[in-house]
């Protein structure tokens, strides 16, 4: 198939350090090159790909400081209209900004939502464009949306080799992501300090959460001998942080789509504590690739249970759910019925 993959240009593909869209888009784009695909990429031109690359920007747009992604965003929407016929398949991963022009061609486009629903502002956007095909990363991340085009509920996936099981023998709680209150920052250090284990935080700080990390966090980092802060981490470096680690902690406190944190965990055999919100009891095992809980004492009563967690085991389960193959054999399966029913409306007229 020929297939156009759009992108966000935020970050790279992949992402140098933190973003999980563009890290998954980058997964599925090998995997469906590897797998004989005519792939292309639009994208940051400092992206790396062994499909053919359609530069819209030099490079990833938070290099340069651009936090308004849209005037790019346009542009790319605008070369992708231009080169629509090329494709058999137009896979969006930019949220909503080409609706309006991919109207008429909804039969050749897929969009994926990567982020959260339940915007006040999202309801009649969906019930403006209800034919557009859609795709889920979670079945908990449909239920604020309206009746609409979907096409099915796709996992994230990512390379079997790009982590192996750890040990955990570092002894240490971690916590991977971005420094926001949603993220849990905050019950991640108490749920540490219950336990009396280290806590090492691999984040990002966003300049719209700096405010937050400044007046509520840096305090309470300032009087917390049990945590290190690391700053962010490219994927080289979490191989060590996640396979090392007795456990990640996940205390999140917002409608989490999905969660690619967890599964990078899971790879490394690391059993994961997680609040339950948003996606986390879709994406979780209870008690057999971590634990579920409702607040920081629960959390903390977990850590005491990750012994009956065999590493290999949390291994397994992340091969068989989250694999790139799995993911890139669902998509394919949406793309085919996509392009099935085109070819059946053109015979009908």
């Amino acid at each position: 198939m020929k297939i156009a993959q759009i992108a966000p240009l935020v970050e790279s593909v992949p992402p140098s350090l933190y973003g999980g869209t563009e890290r998954v888009v980058s997964w599925l784009t090998e995997e469906l090159v590897r797998q004989g695909h005519e792939v292309t990429l639009f994208a940051s031109g400092d992206s790396c790909t062994e499909a053919r690359l359609e530069a819209i920007v030099p490079r990833a747009l938070r290099l340069d400081g651009i936090h308004d992604c849209v005037p790019s965003t346009m542009l790319m929407l605008d070369r992708v209209v231009a080169r629509q016929k090329e494709f058999d398949i137009l896979h969006f991963h930019t949220d909503f900004f080409h609706y309006p022009l991919f109207r008429d061609l909804s039969h050749r486009t897929v969009s994926t939502l990567h982020g959260r629903q339940d915007l006040p502002h999202l309801p009649d956007l969906y019930r403006a464009f209800p034919h557009l095909p859609l795709v889920s990363i979670s079945d908990h991340q449909r239920r604020p949306v309206p009746e609409v085009n979907w096409q099915g509920t796709v996992y994230h996936g990512m390379p079997k080799d790009l982590f192996q099981c750890g040990a955990g023998e570092g002894g240490y709680l971690a916590f991977l992501g971005r420094i926001c209150a949603d993220k849990g920052i905050l019950p991640a250090i108490e749920i540490a300090r219950q336990t009396g284990l280290p806590l090492k935080v691999a984040a990002k700080i966003d300049p719209a959460d700096r405010e937050y990390f400044e007046q509520q966090v840096e305090p309470v980092l300032e009087r917390s001998s049990h945590v290190d802060f690391i700053g962010e981490i490219n994927d080289s470096q979490k191989q060590s942080f996640l396979g090392r680690a007795r456990a990640l902690l996940f205390p999140i406190s917002w409608p989490e789509p999905f969660g690619l944190v967890m599964i990078e965990a899971m790879a490394c055999g690391t059993p994961v504590i997680a609040f339950r919100c948003g996606s986390v009891p879709e994406i979780m095992e209870e008690g057999v690739t971590g634990f579920v809980v409702d607040d920081v004492e629960q959390a903390a009563a977990a850590v005491a249970r990750l012994g009956e967690l065999p590493r290999p085991r949390i291994r397994a389960r992340f091969e068989k759910r989250f694999s790139v193959q799995a993911m890139a054999r669902a998509y394919l399966k949406i793309y085919q019925n996509l392009t099935a029913e085109e070819m059946a409306a053109v015979a009908a007229e």
